[in-house]
């Protein structure tokens, strides 16, 4: 394990081209609008079951499976690029997807004010996150979790679908517009989101630079963080930490350091990076 190891992957002279001068990616289609799944909406049509993932502190956490073929009558793959992003399956890591909601379930249980779950999908939210937010949290919600709560006894939960390009119209705490990362002058300390989990979303180059500037429409500045799990490459696809950070060293606004690194000698690498201004 590597720990505050601080990245440079190229210099300014190293004449390495941009990964993302590719043109012989397939068009997607448009995505769907971005909405707020609210958690009434759960789905009732779709069977989730849960098992229990036993993480080193003692902590248990549940995780939900549910059927592609059963919420999107697609087979049972990753991914279909720009129909379906992957939400309902759990990818190969420690800290699990944004789609079965582990990492915001964990930072509600340690006492966050309030955790926003997003995923490309409403059918994710509404079949899997939603369902495995309630196995795990339901003796801590209430009435009062719901986003008119009053009480400050109980953190807030909500859930919003769309893609990166667009689902900051509807984040309650992300600008229409990147803010200037840069300067500290003209930024409340309360604008934006004092952290940003995220795992296994940086396996598509061609989604990289919405998700970079998403993350600086969302990040709290100053003081914000983002933790991205992730593996080192993304075989068949092109994406991985590599090409993530070398946008965000390009960029020059963001710094990143390596938390952790996962290697057996025989799978994919997978590495835990911070990024912080």
């Amino acid at each position: 394990m590597a720990t505050n190891s601080t990245f440079q992957l190229f210099s300014s002279s190293s004449g390495v081209s941009g990964f993302f001068d590719s043109s012989t990616e397939t068009p997607l289609p448009p995505p769907p609008p971005p909405v707020e799944v609210l958690s009434s909406e759960v789905s009732l049509n779709v069977k989730c079951s849960v098992e229990p993932v036993n993480l080193e502190d003692g902590l248990t956490l549940l995780k939900g499976r549910v059927s592609t073929k059963e919420v999107f009558g697609l087979p049972n793959s990753d991914l279909v690029p720009g129909v379906y992003e992957g939400g309902l399956k759990l990818w190969e890591v420690l800290e699990l997807g944004c789609g079965h909601g582990l990492p915001g379930i964990f930072a509600f249980l340690e006492g966050a004010s309030a955790v926003h779950f997003q995923d490309f999908n409403a059918e994710v939210l509404q079949s899997l996150t939603i369902p495995n937010v309630n196995a795990n949290l339901s003796e801590k919600l209430s009435p009062s979790t719901s986003k008119d709560a009053s009480s400050d006894t109980v953190g807030e939960l909500r859930f919003f679908a769309g893609d990166w390009s667009q689902v900051h119209q509807c984040l309650p705490h992300a600008n229409k517009k990147e803010k200037d990362l840069s300067c500290s002058s003209g930024h409340s300390p309360h604008s934006g989101y004092d952290i940003v989990l995220m795992a296994e979303t940086i396996y598509s180059i061609s989604a990289q630079h919405n998700l970079y500037s998403l993350i600086k429409k969302c990040l709290s500045h100053p003081g914000g963080v983002v933790y991205m799990a992730a593996k080192k490459h993304y075989f068949g696809v092109g994406g991985g930490t590599r090409q993530f950070l070398s946008m965000v060293e390009k960029d020059g606004v963001m710094a990143a350091s390596l938390v952790a690194e996962v290697a057996d000698g025989s799978s994919n690498v997978r590495e835990v990076w911070k990024l912080s201004i």
